[in-house]
């Protein structure tokens, strides 16, 4: 192949990493998103002087 064709097949492979790293990413966030928020509220939660209440399912937790 010439150098433009080299240079194309460059960039569709830094895509298909891009897009499995995003994947990847989004599959973390769907799986722990729950546990951050709640990690989160009951940090906010003591520095207002409230009290955290969990919730009953990940990411449902609240001030009270």
């Amino acid at each position: 192949m010439n150098k433009v064709g080299n240079k194309g097949q460059a960039l569709v492979e830094y895509v298909l990493i891009i897009a499995l790293v995003t994947v990847i990413a989004v599959s973390l966030i769907k799986v722990f998103g729950g546990y951050l928020k709640d990690s989160i509220t009951k940090t906010s939660c003591e520095l207002v002087g409230e009290t955290y209440v969990k919730g009953s399912n990940p990411g449902e937790g609240k001030c009270k």
